[in-house]
């Protein structure tokens, strides 16, 4: 079964300026306190590792793969979990007007112990979530 948690936020700026953010991969701490120390290549295929630490979770190197990737409009990846689940993380920017965007971000997990792992965590991402939000808000806007 799959199962996503997802944030979404409306920021005063550019998808041009949110996609140069976004990616900035080493200057990601900047705003995302939650996924450090990336690194990754922006091709389709491309590696992707990053240490994952959300609220009341241990921190996690994750391994990952780009599965799509379009300028100014979206970021994925996807990592897989053993032969348990997969976890699709994304990022979208959706340009209403120029100057004003929505983002999306969150998480799709897929497979066999999907569900248990939301159940489990999902309050913990979510406040992650939220958080990453709010702080690239904040600095896309200044």
């Amino acid at each position: 079964m799959d199962t996503r948690i997802e944030q979404r936020v409306g920021i005063r700026a550019t998808a041009d300026h949110l996609w140069d953010i976004l990616v900035d991969f080493p200057h990601w701490s900047r705003w995302n306190t939650h996924e450090t120390e990336v690194e990754g290549q922006l091709a389709f295929g491309g590696a992707f590792s990053l240490t994952e630490t959300w609220p009341d979770m241990a921190p996690r190197k994750v391994e990952a793969r780009v599965t799509e990737w379009q300028p100014l409009a979206q970021l994925i990846w996807v990592e897989k979990r053993g032969w348990l689940f997969t976890t699709v993380r994304y990022f979208e920017i959706e340009e209403l007007d120029k100057g004003s965007c929505i983002l999306a971000t969150g998480m799709l997990f897929q497979g066999l112990r999907a569900e248990l792992f939301m159940d489990r965590h999902r309050k913990s991402i979510r406040h992650g979530l939220t958080d990453m939000c709010d702080r690239l808000k904040a600095l896309a806007e200044s």
